[in-house]
């Protein structure tokens, strides 16, 4: 079968999709692009919006549209917790976020016999973390680790809980393994990744986190960086950081997860920490580690913030200097309880608030990266593109340059000669010049 993928949402879904690759991939099936012609369409889909929920919508018709013949799957959160909004979609295989490898026979069952499946579990009783193989297709760079999964967070505004199910982790022993076995593939990065990795650990009930992961994982893969993807506040304490600046293959790139800048929005969102202690955090970091890039989420128009909550948010992001930001208008997720909470923000209001925090968010990028400049930074470098090619520091400053050599998957010293807006440029650094 030739088959197609089309991936919406983060990066544990990215991760999934490259494991079904594999998957397909080694029992003979061919992958093709989701634009072209295809024998099997597969949507893995995301429903942390609405909005999400009507893209994957709108990507399943269009492939039903382009190859009525062929079989349509949705697979991922979506149908997982919303069964009824897909029951009427052009789809062959309704499959949630469970049992990946059973998808794939079950997508093969639906080629030979031409009968539509659903296969739909309970999330919320799911106890093991199924195990996927990690990596992905020939020619990438940075390989990401699956390590976790579940969530039991239950944020206000957050459906995921309920698609992901509880928290079930990849044992140590496994992920240092898999992180050996990437290396030994010619993976430069490996970025350790799941649903909320903060919690890594607490199911195994025998007294590791995520710190004793980390440690494992760069020891088994010393010649590759190791990054951790998006780490709850409570995560980062003294000793966290101790241990952590001990790893030289660690990178300095911490992604902590704030949300607002406000404790009383924080509260409404039923976030487990409040802003002294998301400060306390930004401060560890920064005593133990090197001009660290400290970057974050952040949602606006939350329902029941008042400009004066919105100012208090503004001043924080200030006062935390992070390098990056990511900047979302809130977005109502039917079945959350924030969705019914009172004084809804109107949209013009969300909006202009996303424009403020984002013109702070570019400075602040811009003054981040400005320290960089003159300097010489390392640089894995991924994919020529509009006649330079690029990569990204151990900090995932994004970094340009020019050369008639193929830098694809190597890591060399860059000079960086100007700060541009949102990235810098440089010249690869001859010792010998």
């Amino acid at each position: 079968m030739r088959v197609a993928f089309y991936t919406l949402g983060c990066k544990v879904n990215q991760y999934e999709t490259q494991a079904l690759e594999q998957m397909f991939a080694g029992r003979g099936h061919t992958l093709v692009p989701f634009e072209g012609e295809a024998d099997v369409y597969i949507v893995n889909s995301c429903t942390v919006t609405a909005v999400s929920d009507k893209k994957s919508r709108q990507v399943v018709r269009q492939a039903r549209k382009r190859a009525p013949d062929a079989v349509v799957a949705l697979c991922g959160c979506y149908p997982q917790t919303h069964p009824e909004d897909v029951a009427g979609l052009p789809v062959d295989i309704v499959a949630g976020t469970g049992d990946r490898i059973k998808f794939v026979e079950l997508v093969e069952q639906a080629w030979e016999e031409r009968q539509p499946i659903t296969a739909l579990d309970d999330a919320m009783k799911r106890r093991i973390f199924e195990s996927l193989p990690a990596g992905g297709l020939e020619g990438r760079t940075r390989a990401m680790l699956k390590v976790e999964d579940g969530c039991t967070n239950f944020c206000s505004y957050c459906i995921i809980p309920y698609a992901r199910g509880p928290i079930r982790s990849l044992p140590l022993q496994d992920a240092a393994a898999q992180a050996a076995r990437l290396a030994g593939e010619g993976y430069r990065e490996l970025v350790l990744t799941g649903i909320e990795i903060s919690s890594w650990g607490h199911d195994l009930r025998d007294g590791t986190s995520l710190i004793d992961l980390v440690e494992a994982v760069c020891k088994a893969a010393p010649e590759c960086r190791v990054r951790l993807g998006s780490l709850e506040p409570r995560t980062v304490t003294g000793d966290f950081c101790a241990q952590a600046a001990k790893l030289d293959n660690l990178c300095p790139h911490f992604h902590l997860s704030m949300q607002s800048g406000c404790d009383a929005t924080l509260a409404r969102m039923n976030r487990k920490y409040d802003t002294a202690r998301f400060f306390e955090s930004v401060s560890l970091l920064r005593e133990h580690f090197d001009a660290p890039a400290i970057t974050t989420d952040m949602i606006v128009g939350f329902p029941g913030e008042t400009e004066e909550e919105f100012t208090q948010s503004l001043d924080f992001i200030r006062r935390c200097a992070f390098a990056a930001m990511h900047i979302f208008p809130y977005s109502k997720r039917p079945g959350t309880p924030a969705a019914s909470m009172p004084n809804q923000v109107p949209r013009a209001v969300k909006e202009d608030r996303a424009g403020r925090a984002a013109e702070i968010a570019a400075q602040m990028e811009r003054d981040y990266l400005s320290r960089f400049a003159g300097q010489t930074v390392e640089v894995l470098f991924e994919e020529e593109r509009a006649g330079l090619w690029w990569g990204h520091t151990t900090r995932y400053c994004k970094v340009g340059v020019r050369s008639e050599e193929n830098l694809h998957n190597q890591l060399r010293q860059v000079s960086v000669t100007s700060v541009e807006d949102g990235y810098l440029e440089g010249e690869i650094f001859l010792e010998n010049w």
